[in-house]
């Protein structure tokens, strides 16, 4: 494995991991290590550092959804021009192309049943190319990004035995 896949592993794993602990990890040099990072992040292949946060652990209420998008993709452009028109929007948290029966899953936060619905009626279903939608709210996280979202309930579960 190529010291760039090892580097993104561990950042991946913990993206606050200092590069001096992962030259430890990997057996590297720390300035080589420094100058992977920094090249990452300059082609763009580390695009953001960020934290898994378990919304159930805070005092706010927010409400997350998965928005399936069926669209009329444009002549010469394909998806990328009605995804675009998607993203700006504010409400929007990530964009996906998918394949099947819809074209598009767009993931929005807002802060009540009723703001992700308006989102969807006034702003997403009234786009020119979209022709139909799903939306999914996500009543549980379990497992988000690879982190299980709550390690007690898993340790209190009961032992099943065949």
């Amino acid at each position: 494995m190529k010291l760039t896949d090892k580097i993104l592993g561990i950042l991946t794993a913990d993206a606050r991991t200092p590069p001096e602990k992962i030259a430890v990890m990997l057996g590297a040099k720390t300035a080589d290590v420094v100058k992977e990072i920094e090249t990452l992040e300059k082609s763009g292949v580390i695009v953001k550092y960020g934290a898994v946060i378990n919304e159930d652990k805070l005092e706010r209420e927010t409400v997350e959804a998965l928005i399936e998008v069926k669209v009329s993709p444009q002549f010469s452009r394909g998806f990328d021009a009605i995804a675009e028109e998607i993203y700006k929007l504010e409400e929007v948290s990530s964009l996906y192309l998918m394949s099947g029966t819809y074209d598009l899953t767009v993931i929005v936060k807002g802060k009540s049943l009723k703001a992700v619905a308006a989102f969807v009626s006034e702003k997403l279903s009234g786009m020119d190319k979209v022709l139909s939608t799903a939306t999914h709210f996500i009543l549980k996280k379990y497992k988000c990004e690879g982190v299980v979202m709550d390690k007690d309930e898993e340790c209190r579960r009961l032992a099943v035995q065949a």
